[in-house]
């Protein structure tokens, strides 16, 4: 059944006439043209599909659209401010944390959740934190690095 869903996206209110149970995912691709926000395993296990919900990462792949009717939700692509990357996404840029780049969306705003909640995260704290995003280029290293990098600092 089609119905109206109010929410903000990327700070702007928006509203969709369309079938509630309709993964956020595929509204955000199709409907809005945002496609940073990445299909991987469609079953809410790889974290390419994360994006921010009232500031909790979730995975849009499992979150149909009417479960965020009148809440925030951030995609990649709100993340930068003004022309300029927010620092979470420079770090993944500076230490090479971007590898296919497949992946970096979604570990991008499981780790800008994560360093809201904790800015002076440590590294085991971070290491488990972006567990149940998978990247198989294999640049877990870097990835931990790039939010390291970032821990401590304002912004």
């Amino acid at each position: 059944m089609t119905e109206t869903i109010n929410f903000r996206l990327n700070g702007k209110d928006v509203t969709l006439n369309t079938e509630g149970d309709r993964k956020l995912l595929w509204v955000l691709r199709s409907d809005f043209g945002l496609t940073g926000t990445k299909y991987g395993c469609g079953i809410g296990v790889c974290g390419a599909c994360v994006v921010v919900v009232n500031n909790e990462a979730v995975r849009s792949c499992r979150t149909s659209v009417s479960e965020v009717k009148g809440k925030d939700v951030l995609t990649i692509e709100g993340l930068a401010e003004g022309g300029k990357l927010h620092p979470i996404q420079q770090a993944f840029a500076d230490h090479g944390a971007v590898q296919c780049g497949f992946c970096t969306p979604g570990m991008i705003m499981n780790a800008y959740v994560l360093l809201r909640k904790n800015p002076k995260i440590t590294r085991e704290q971070i290491i488990s934190g972006m567990e149940n995003n998978l990247c198989r280029c294999s640049a877990h290293t870097r990835i931990v690095e790039a939010i390291e990098s970032v821990a401590g600092r304002k912004g």
